[in-house]
């Protein structure tokens, strides 16, 4: 019972990661050949901790800047080398939202900011923008609705919230007159772990007029592995995860699995992280199977990329670097959305 068992530090259990870890964990079951434990933990930036430390965890769900908090950490400086990315699961849209006075990221000089509580992906994320670029906030622990609260009674300037976009949280909000969301330009201070995106009226058209749209930055959230020697006991069973997951990625595109599962590339890259070697090996494998006609699922991803490459060719000007051509990815995907193949 205990052979193939993998330990998965999915995340707090009100976090949308939970969801697919338990996803995986039912398309994956197979008896004793492969059993996917997920465990509700402290939440995903905590997860990395988990990951190098805590006894039958072999692969979290996590994001990508958590490496700047843990890599400074005493005796971590080899956490590059200790820790590896198997996907890059799902992109989330840094929205910062604040009352009209506040125009730009400079304003909240000193002010309080609400950053989400412990163990959500804005209490990471939200403390390093600022300090990233010199400036000096005043953190203040909640998150959600309840910062949202306190903004709207004036207790905090400005609120960050980490999510895929549109979020729910101001999706299903009505017209909010006196605030907006902030734009947060896409620098040099943010090209290791970040995408540049943007936040559109599409996506939230109670809050900006049609056809308009703000500059944002976007965090990879990653499934990732500890890189255990090659050939020990923990090796075997991750890469027999390995297998499972690639090979059943195409059920997990279907319903009744989460639709945003159909975003997911095998060849897609995390900035600033190295993927785990033998993910590599089945990423191959699986090339060749779909050349051949026999890796069913697999052939979606090609679909897609001609499609993107058609998408690309419409744009009528090549993207100028990787960050521009992801941005533009992000957008065919929400295009591909709206129309759908014949």
């Amino acid at each position: 019972m205990n052979q193939w068992t993998v330990g998965l530090a999915a995340g707090l259990p009100d976090g949308g990661f939970v969801r697919f870890a338990s996803e995986m964990a039912r398309t994956m079951d197979d008896g004793d050949n492969m059993r996917l434990i997920p465990m509700v933990t402290r939440g995903t930036t905590t997860n990395i901790a988990d990951l190098l430390y805590l006894r039958g965890v072999d692969i979290a769900i996590t994001y990508a800047d958590a490496f700047d908090f843990y890599s400074k950490q005493a005796g971590l400086s080899n956490i590059n080398d200790r820790i590896r990315y198997l996907l890059r699961f799902f992109i989330s849209d840094i929205h910062i939202y604040a009352r009209d006075e506040f125009k730009t990221l400079q304003d909240l000089k000193g002010q309080k900011v609400a950053v989400g509580s412990a163990g959500v992906a804005a209490a990471l994320t939200g403390p390093l923008i600022f300090r990233r670029l010199g400036i000096d906030i005043q953190p203040v622990p909640v998150g959600g609705p309840v910062a949202l609260e306190k903004l709207h009674k004036g207790e905090v300037a400005a609120m960050v919230y980490v999510a895929a976009k549109p979020s729910e949280l101001f999706s299903k909000m009505k017209p909010d007159p006196g605030f907006h969301f902030v734009p947060v330009p896409y620098t040099k201070e943010f090209s290791d772990y970040y995408l540049p995106s943007t936040i559109k009226a599409e996506d939230y058209p109670t809050f900006l007029p049609p056809g308009s749209s703000i500059d944002t930055i976007a965090v990879p959230s990653v499934l990732a592995v500890y890189n255990w020697k090659p050939g020990t006991d923990r090796a075997e069973r991750v890469n027999r995860f390995v297998d499972s997951l690639f090979t059943n990625l195409g059920r997990l595109k279907k319903p009744p699995f989460h639709p945003a599962w159909k975003d997911i590339a095998l060849q897609a890259k995390v900035p600033g992280w190295q993927r785990y070697p033998y993910a590599d090996t089945v990423i191959e494998r699986l090339k060749e199977k779909d050349a051949s006609g026999t890796a069913p699922g697999t052939a979606d991803n090609s679909l897609q990329q001609q499609r993107f490459a058609a998408f690309l060719a419409s744009q009528g000007t090549a993207p100028a670097s990787d960050a521009e051509k992801e941005k533009l990815y992000r957008e065919f995907q929400d295009w591909s959305r709206r129309h759908p193949p014949k």
